[in-house]
């Protein structure tokens, strides 16, 4: 059953928590998505079925939480995710960011420390707002921004355009995570499709060389898109998030072993 919790800084914000064993699972969606999209709803099924803590819930201005949509950037996603992981869940948590969820998720990886068991990128899109400006925009649409603060960007996931605000881009410099390293103490999955055209495989190698981790690996799914839905995809997540459990028993907590790596085509 959906319920809300008030973030600190006053937003209302929808989820669904099941209890379960631990370490929990926390699933992050991505932009202009919500909890009840295809991904969170087989996980939701996963973890019942397995008896694993789960929560899910909508980002400020996404799906049943209160706000309007423009008015939100990273920052403020990032705070609401935080908030629900600190007041709703105990104990360490695996997190499964979806596309721009990943980007959230690595930000929380950094800095929530030993609450972070894990980390399951699903086209992970970190910092996509500066290669949005920079690579994707044209001059006419960066002048519409930086001259009315917002544009409508027409999106092949919806009837409606996405508003993309002047604010979401100067606030995503503030949030940026490909700038440099990337220390994340714990297992870490990344599952990128061939056929992703929002977030190209590039995204996904430039950000499994930035992380350093004692267990990552990259999989890169031939065909597959950026929804990453198809019953062999959601397959792949489940298993990796066994996977991880799997490496964080295994892992020595005092010595941790040096990088592994794979690329599995």
């Amino acid at each position: 059953m959906t319920t809300f919790i008030t973030t600190p800084q006053g937003r209302h914000i929808a989820y669904v928590h099941t209890p379960g064993k631990s370490p929990g699972v926390v699933f992050l969606g991505g932009f202009r998505s919500d909890m009840s999209g295809t991904k969170a709803q087989a996980l939701q099924s996963w973890a019942e079925a397995t008896g694993r803590s789960f929560l899910r819930f909508d980002y400020s201005g996404h799906g049943q939480s209160h706000g309007a949509f423009v008015d939100g950037a990273i920052t403020d996603w990032r705070e609401d995710a935080a908030a629900v992981i600190e007041v709703l869940t105990e104990g360490p948590q695996i997190l499964v960011g979806s596309s721009m969820g990943g980007w959230i998720s690595l930000l929380l990886a950094r800095e929530m420390g030993p609450r972070i068991a894990g980390f399951i990128g699903i086209a992970a899109a970190p910092d996509f707002t500066e290669r949005m400006w920079e690579a994707e925009f044209t001059l006419a649409e960066r002048t519409t921004l930086l001259e009315e603060g917002l544009f409508l960007r027409p999106t092949v996931y919806s009837d409606e355009p996405y508003p993309i605000t002047l604010r979401l881009i100067e606030d995503g410099r503030q949030n940026l995570v490909l700038n440099g390293p990337l220390h994340l103490p714990m297992p870490v999955r990344l599952l990128q499709g061939s056929a992703d055209t929002d977030v190209p495989s590039s995204v996904a190698i430039s950000l499994f060389h930035h992380i350093i981790s004692p267990d990552l690996r990259l999989t890169l799914v031939k065909d597959a898109d950026h929804r990453f839905s198809t019953p062999a995809c959601l397959a792949m997540i489940t298993e990796a998030i066994e996977d991880v459990l799997r490496s964080r028993e295994a892992l020595p907590v005092e010595e941790p072993p040096g990088l592994q790596v794979s690329n599995i085509g």
